[in-house]
């Protein structure tokens, strides 16, 4: 599946606590209507994810969504989660966060 945020792909769960996410155990499509809890995630042309869906029961838990440095390195994730305000934090192209901010 394809839409404006690029190819989209679903798994099972994650791996690790650095941004962004280790997605872990792609799921086929059809196997979704089996599961309660997935992981939907939208691919860039490199195959980075730029946006990452916890689906709980039909229903989105949270999201990230994530912009990159040329070199591939994590430029900025947005975390939003329920209905609490988005927070962002950017990254100066190494694994130091330089900022964490709510959106305004």
């Amino acid at each position: 599946m394809n839409d404006k945020r690029g190819e989209c792909r679903h798994y099972l769960s994650y791996s690790g606590v650095k941004l962004p996410l280790k997605l872990i155990s792609e799921l086929e499509e059809a196997n979704l209507a089996n599961r309660n809890t997935y992981f939907r995630a939208y691919l860039d042309e490199q195959q980075r994810i730029v946006v990452c869906q916890k689906v709980v029961y039909g229903e989105i838990e949270f999201e990230h969504r994530y912009e990159y440095y040329a070199d591939g390195a994590l430029k900025r994730a947005e975390i939003t989660e329920g209905d609490d305000e988005p927070k962002i934090m950017c990254f100066d192209g190494s694994t130091l966060n330089l900022s964490t901010q709510k959106e305004p």
